[in-house]
C-alpha cells in the first residue's frame, strides 16, 4: 500500500489526540511449542497507521512534538538477519515508513518520557501486553518527580479502541482495494473446491483446496481457522475438527476467506456433496438464499445492523412456518424469539482488518446507522439439530449457512463478494464435473 493512505491516517489521529499521546507496541511473538513460534501478524492498529510488519517496535504519536510520528524498532543485526529475514532498522523506518525520527527498542525508556512529558493522557491497548504495560506504567511513575518542575505528565491512561476504532470502521480506497483482491482470492477458493468435492474425501481435503488458490494469487492465508463441516457437523456454528468424511447426499458448509496484505474475506456457502440437493436440503436452502438476499437489498445508509437482521429473520420465520418447523404467527415468534431454535446467531458483523473488525454497533443505546464506507458480512443460516425430535425428520440435521461481504455505498450497497455460485443451479453446475468423475 502507498504511504499516502498511512500518513493520512496518522494525520486524523493525530488531530484527534488534542493533548494526549498514543503508545501502541506491536503484535507480541508467542511460543507455539518446543522452540517454535505462532506465525507472526502484526497488530492490526499498528498495522493501519504504519505499515510496519515487525514485532519488538513501538509507534508514539505526540501532536505536541516537533516530530510527532516516532517509531521503536529493532536495531539491524546481520547475524538474526541471516536466521529470522531482513530488518528495517532505524533507517528503514524513516526512509521506508515515513517515521519522522527512529531509535532502536532498547532505547525506548531513555527516550519516551520526553514524548510523554507534556501530556495530558496517554492512549494505549492496556491489558493487552502485561509486559509492556509494566514497562509504561513504570516510565510514566518516573515522570511524576518532574511535576515539581512545573512539567505536566500524563495523569491517566485512556484505551485507544475509543480513538481508533471508530476511524477504521470506514474503509478508505486503499483498504477496499486490499478487500475486493481478498474476495477475488476467495471466489478463485470456492470455486475450486466446489467443483473438487466428492464423497469419499476428508473435510481437510475439501480445505486444501481453498487454501491453494489463496496462496497461489499472494494472499496471505486464511483471514481466520476455516469451518469445514459435513453432514451434521454443520449444524455445530464453530465446528472445527475438520477430519470426517464425505457422504453422498450430504450437505458441506464452508465458512473461509482469503487473507489479502492484512485485510479478510468472509464467506460461507453450503453445497451438496452428490451433486444435487435433496428436496429437503433445496426447501431449507432456498429459504435461507431468499432470506440472505432480502438482508442484502435492506443494507443501505440510514439503515441499521439490526433492522437488516430483522429483515433477514422474518423471511426466515415466513419459511420456517410454511414448512411446518415453527407453529404459532409470524408477529408471536418475532416477539418471543422462537426461530432461534434454528437461527441462534446474528446475520451481520463489521469486516476488516479483523474478520470480526472495530467499530460499536449502538451509539447513545440505539442502533447506529449505516454509513458509505463501513463494509459488513449478510450470513443468515437455519441449523435444525439432529436429534430435534420436534422438527420434522427430512429436515433434523441439517445445516446451511450463505455469508457474504457488503460494502454500504452512497446510494445502496456493493457486494464485494458477488461473483462467488451461490444459486442451486450454480452449485450443482459445479458440483456436477467432479460427482461425475468420481
Amino acid at each position: 500500500m502507498h504511504a499516502q493512505p498511512y500518513a493520512q491516517r496518522r494525520r486524523r489521529v493525530l488531530d484527534r489526540l488534542g493533548g494526549a499521546v498514543l503508545v501502541l507496541p506491536a503484535a507480541q511473538v508467542f511460543r507455539r511449542n518446543g522452540d517454535v513460534d505462532h506465525a507472526w501478524r502484526q497488530e492490526s492498529d499498528f498495522a493501519w497507521l504504519t505499515g510496519f510488519c515487525e514485532p519488538e517496535s513501538v509507534l508514539v504519536l505526540a501532536p505536541h512534538a516537533a516530530k510527532p510520528y516516532t517509531l521503536f524498532v529493532r536495531p539491524r543485526d546481520k547475524e538474526m538477519e541471516i536466521w529470522n529475514g531482513r530488518r528495517a532498522g532505524v533507517d528503514g523506518a524513516i526512509a521506508d515508513y515515513g517515521a519522522d525520527q527512529a531509535f532502536t527498542i532498547d532505547q525506548m525508556e531513555q527516550e519516551l518520557p520526553a514524548l510523554l512529558a507534556g501530556a495530558q493522557a496517554v492512549y494505549t491497548p492496556y491489558g493487552l501486553n502485561d509486559a509492556f504495560d509494566t514497562r509504561l506504567l513504570r516510565l510514566m511513575s518516573g515522570l511524576r518527580a518532574r511535576q515539581r518542575t512545573g512539567t505536566p505528565v500524563p495523569e491517566r491512561l485512556q484505551d485507544l479502541g475509543g480513538l481508533i476504532h471508530e476511524l477504521r470502521l470506514y474503509k478508505d480506497a486503499a483498504e477496499l482495494e486490499r478487500m475486493r483482491t481478498a474476495a477475488e482470492l476467495t471466489r478463485r477458493g470456492f470455486v475450486r473446491a466446489i467443483a473438487a468435492t466428492r464423497p469419499g474425501q476428508a473435510e481437510y481435503e475439501v480445505e486444501a483446496e481453498l487454501l491453494y488458490e489463496f496462496r497461489k494469487g499472494g494472499g496471505d492465508g486464511p483471514g481466520y481457522d476455516p469451518i469445514v463441516a459435513s453432514g451434521v457437523n454443520a449444524t455445530i456454528l464453530h465446528y472445527r475438527t475438520g477430519r470426517d468424511t464425505l457422504h453422498d447426499g450430504d450437505l458441506l458448509l464452508v465458512d473461509c476467506g482469503c487473507e489479502y496484505l492484512g485485510y479478510t474475506a468472509d464467506v460461507t456457502r453450503t453445497w451438496p456433496v452428490g451433486g444435487r440437493f435433496s428436496e429437503p436440503q433445496r426447501a431449507l436452502y432456498e429459504l435461507v438464499l431468499a432470506s440472505h438476499q432480502a438482508a442484502i437489498a435492506a443494507v443501505r445508509p440510514g439503515t441499521s445492523r439490526d433492522a437488516v437482521h430483522e429483515v433477514a429473520c422474518r423471511v426466515l420465520i415466513r419459511g420456517l412456518l410454511r414448512l411446518g418447523l415453527l407453529d404459532g404467527d409470524e408477529e408471536t415468534v418475532w416477539r418471543e424469539r422462537s426461530y432461534r431454535r434454528f437461527y441462534m446467531h446474528g446475520t451481520s458483523h463489521w469486516l476488516g482488518a479483523d474478520v470480526h473488525d472495530v467499530g460499536t454497533y449502538y451509539a447513545g443505546g440505539a442502533p447506529r446507522p449505516l454509513a458509505p464506507g463501513m463494509v459488513l458480512t449478510i450470513e443468515p443460516g437455519l441449523y435444525v439439530a439432529a436429534d430435534d425430535d420436534k422438527a420434522p425428520a427430512a429436515y433434523r440435521g441439517i445445516g446451511i449457512r450463505i455469508e457474504d461481504d457488503v460494502l454500504v455505498t452512497s446510494d445502496g450497497s456493493e457486494v464485494l463478494t458477488a461473483a462467488i455460485p451461490r444459486t442451486v443451479a450454480e452449485l450443482e453446475a459445479l458440483q456436477s464435473g467432479a460427482v461425475a468423475g468420481r
